[in-house]
């Protein structure tokens, strides 16, 4: 934790980063798993989407208190709810949305902590 308070910023980008990564395979083992005749992705993979999300969270949280900039918090958090909302839209199967919207704030979350640092 004390990680997260002194190096928001650092973990953010990674973390928002390993979460685009994780986007991006997502389709692939979805593909490679359908061809072995699974179901789909493992859940243990499916689930990386909320701890992924929660250290985000934490980044954002600390970062938002350390910066001078003060539209960085208002975009930082925005990005985080458009990908929480993304997230869960993609568990929960409300409305259809493309699946390339999820890179959108990703990138954004990395380019805002780079930003912010």
């Amino acid at each position: 934790m004390l990680l997260i308070k002194q190096k928001s910023d650092i973990v953010g980008t990674f973390a928002s980063s390993l979460c685009l990564i994780h986007c991006i395979a997502t389709p692939f083992l979805a593909q490679a798993s359908a061809a072995t005749f699974y179901s789909g992705p493992p859940v243990w993979w499916k689930s990386l989407d909320y701890v992924f999300l929660a250290i985000s969270f934490l980044a954002i949280f600390w970062s938002t208190k350390n910066t001078t900039v003060k539209w960085i918090k208002p975009m930082l958090w925005l990005s985080w709810s458009v990908l929480a909302v993304i997230i869960l839209n993609e568990k929960l199967d409300l409305f259809p949305i493309p699946d390339f919207a999820i890179y959108i704030p990703a990138i954004a979350l990395v380019t805002l902590h780079l930003y912010n640092r």
